[in-house]
């Protein structure tokens, strides 16, 4: 240990860091030495420790003081070692932690692994003898894009260098993708305004434009989204944003309604309206509270929720006997239904097939076999 002198921890500029190693101890011989446990870092030019928890207690050893080296494997609540035997101490060594030593060689115990690649990459650097052919007092020849004479600081200082620069990239990366953002919301309503323009121009030529294209245009204004969706910027917050985006959602649902049954799970219709409204998306509880305004704003649509919580948007004229006496009528053709089943024959959703029966059932028009297949309807016959 009297071999180590204290170091600042940055490596010189003409030196490369090869391999480090955190939880490693050093022995002084036999004994352990009176550090921490802290990280080994090798360079092509030496050997350095350093504290884990105190960075400015740094301890080095040149690679020319050292003649050979051996591993000593790991025992019973023993670590894996690397033992380096060394040189004597030169005399204008420069001050370091151990004055004398009785002992002409170290241990550099592992007590979070890594000996065997430390071991490999130490050997390398002791065949090749890179300190030799790049000595202090000559710069390495740098690379393409360096300049000459640039002092490449890998110690603590380059870490914190390196941390910082890739922070500076990660912020100019995320500002470039609000740029594209901004954007790309530029032309989203830019995409709005035209949509609502063709949407007067079918208005104000209603008896120009033949049924067919009406419907084609319509069509178009789906796929490019709510003309003007209603958000807290334009109508505010609270009570009267929720009104008006209760009104919106009655003229943009009804169509997709009509086409579904005259039923939609509030799942469906939040996926529907998120994918028309482009940018401005809405929030699960805006949904919920606007649609639970449609009865008071006497909207032909309306909030309903079933036993088991589900929650659906349904058509004020959509008929629960109708819908109870379809369910009974498929069950009694088929002699009995699965929910998938009934789902396949009324081209809706497993969730709300299954809801139509169990309302079915609690009317005591259908009953139920609960096996191992799954939950199956029959005919009420009792």
């Amino acid at each position: 240990m009297d071999r180590f002198v204290w170091t600042n921890g940055l490596l010189e500029m003409d030196e490369t860091l090869v391999i480090q190693q955190r939880g490693v101890r050093l022995y002084d011989g036999e004994d352990k030495a009176k550090l921490d446990v802290g990280v080994v870092l090798l360079s092509t030019h030496r050997l350095l420790w350093r504290d884990q928890k105190n960075n400015e207690c740094c301890i080095c050893i040149p690679l020319s003081q050292v003649i050979f080296f051996e591993e000593q494997a790991a025992g019973i609540g023993k670590s894996a070692k690397i033992v380096i035997h060394l040189h004597p101490v030169p005399e204008n060594k420069e001050p370091g932690p151990y004055q004398q030593s009785k002992y002409s060689y170290i241990k550099l115990s592992f007590k979070e692994h890594g000996q065997i690649e430390f071991y490999r990459r130490l050997t390398e650097e002791m065949t090749q003898k890179r300190w030799e052919n790049t000595p202090v007092s000559q710069p390495i020849p740098t690379g393409v894009g360096t300049k000459a004479g640039r002092t490449r600081a890998v110690g603590i200082v380059g870490i914190e260098r390196k941390l910082e620069e890739k922070r500076k990239e990660t912020d100019k990366n995320i500002s470039e993708a609000f740029e594209d953002l901004s954007k790309l919301m530029e032309k989203a309503k830019e995409m709005v305004e035209v949509s609502k323009s063709i949407a007067n121009k079918i208005k104000d030529k209603q008896g120009d434009i033949t049924e067919d294209e009406t419907i084609r245009f319509k069509s178009y204004l789906l796929s490019m989204g709510i003309a003007n969706p209603v958000t807290r910027e334009t109508h505010g917050s609270g009570t009267q944003y929720h009104i008006q985006l209760a009104r919106q959602l009655g003229d943009i649902l009804q169509a997709p309604l009509e086409e579904r049954g005259g039923m939609m799970a509030l799942t469906e219709v939040y996926c529907l309206v998120n994918r028309a409204r482009g940018m401005e998306l809405l929030s699960p509880e805006d949904l919920v509270n606007a649609c639970k305004m449609f009865e008071s704003l006497k909207l032909p649509l309306r909030l309903r929720v079933f036993d088991s919580g589900v929650m659906v948007v349904q058509l004020q004229s959509h008929s629960e006997e109708e819908m109870i006496a379809s369910a009974l009528d498929n069950v009694s053709d088929k002699g009995s239904l699965t929910a998938e089943e009934f789902a396949k024959l009324l081209g809706l959703s497993v969730l709300l097939s299954k809801e139509r029966l169990l309302l079915a059932e609690k009317m005591g028009h259908l009953c139920r076999d609960d096996s191992v297949e799954g939950l199956r309807f029959y005919p009420n016959l009792f």
